[in-house]
């Protein structure tokens, strides 16, 4: 009775549609419940590294992201006051012969869409849009999810993938709210001919500075240029008109170099984005019930591998629904064994890569002195535990033959 029973997925994001879709192709029957009535995501760019396109394979939407894809020949960290290069990663030809697989920008619309469309072609998914979790159960040979309007929802398993702020979270982990870090963010796209003429617009560069950075890259065959302005305040939750807004990012910036002063000339200051985390956990699993993504493990912007996360999650998973053959408690607590310790490491890594970033006086004279002594190799020796991925089957890390 349970086999017939589809698997509820919390959550119609990246990690949400991307689980939905390993599951179907596994076999299964699902229904993605998500809150909003029209199917989406927050319409700016997102990075994604090697890492990912394995998921992509095994998902069967590799053609479609690398179609929609923009591939950078460098990724870039400059200094935000002096403009002097600190560190690169070449992503030519030498960083896919090393990784297997190139790192690219996207429009996130264009990604979530690559995974949404898969989804859509498959006859055992279902989605339910304005459907917001309000209760959930765990009855022991199935789950029952309970909408906030009163809709009753049955289903074999029950996976949160709704992002920071979970519902499914709330009520199998025991904690504090999210840890806001201090920092906030604009983000802006603006057509490409816009852009200023003193920026390098073909790499994906972040400007780092004392509190603050700025992200830019190209989209969509270079018709639109990705801004993202980061930068500390003491004053994250003040809500405020756009003028007032503007008026604490130029003072905030303005020492920084003149690039980045004329690409904040140009940002929309309508909107500010709260940047938080948390600490790791062991578990996020509890009998029929788990979760992905930043319902999981949330993580800062630092090695741009939130999405990449949740995707890795999501297929990882829908092989250990299908090993397990319907045993889901087994299912859920092998997926959380083989993922705990990896996505703890990127939380926590990203967290002190954040204050690489936004060194300031002495601290980034050092940092900048010693990063140019790194080779290419060396910088790709530092990223090999990420970008080589993880095995689809087991979960587990996969050095890549000759990895040094």
């Amino acid at each position: 009775m349970t086999r017939d029973l589809p698997i509820l997925v919390v959550g119609a994001g990246l990690g949400g549609v991307a689980a939905a879709l390993g599951l179907a192709r596994k076999g299964r029957r699902v229904r993605i419940l998500e809150a909003t009535a029209e199917l989406g995501v927050i319409g700016y760019g997102i990075q994604l590294g090697p890492n990912v396109f394995r998921m992509f394979r095994e998902l069967g939407v590799e053609e479609a992201v690398l179609k929609h894809s923009h591939f950078p020949p460098d990724v870039m960290m400059l200094d935000a006051l002096s403009g002097e290069e600190v560190m690169k990663v070449d992503a030519r030809a030498p960083f896919r012969e090393r990784f297997g697989d190139p790192y690219v920008a996207i429009h996130r619309v264009d990604l979530h869409g690559c995974l949404l469309d898969a989804c859509k072609g498959l006859d055992n998914v279902e989605i339910m849009p304005s459907t917001e979790l309000a209760s959930f159960e765990d009855l022991g040979d199935r789950v029952r999810a309970t909408s906030k309007d009163g809709r009753v929802i049955e289903g074999a398993a029950l996976i949160g993938a709704d992002g920071l702020g979970s519902t499914v979270r709330a009520k199998l982990v025991k904690e504090e709210p999210p840890r806001p870090i201090g920092y906030v963010a604009h983000r802006t796209i603006v057509p490409w001919d816009k852009a200023p003429a003193s920026v390098r617009r073909d790499e994906v560069i972040l400007w780092g500075g004392p509190g603050f950075h700025i992200v830019q890259y190209p989209l969509r065959d270079k018709t639109l240029f990705n801004i993202v302005a980061v930068f500390k305040t003491p004053d994250i939750h003040q809500r405020a008109d756009a003028e007032t807004y503007r008026k604490v990012l130029m003072e905030t910036y303005a020492n920084a170099h003149p690039s980045m002063l004329e690409m904040l000339a140009m940002m929309d200051v309508e909107r500010r984005w709260v940047l938080a985390d948390r600490d790791p956990v062991r578990h996020w699993s509890k009998g029929r019930v788990t979760m992905l993504g930043d319902a999981a493990h949330p993580t800062l912007q630092s090695y741009a591998q939130g999405a990449c996360m949740a995707i890795e999650d999501a297929v990882v998973l829908a092989s250990s629904v299908d090993a397990a053959k319907g045993d889901f408690e087994t299912a859920f607590r092998n997926y959380e064994n083989v993922r705990y310790l990896r996505a703890a490491r990127v939380v926590l890594e990203s967290r002190a890569l954040w204050e690489f970033y936004h060194l300031g006086g002495v601290a980034r004279d050092v940092r900048n002195d010693e990063c140019k002594g790194r080779s290419r190799d060396d910088v790709y020796k530092c990223l090999a535990w990420i970008y080589d991925g993880v095995d689809v089957a087991t979960g587990l890390a996969t050095p890549r033959a000759g990895t040094p």
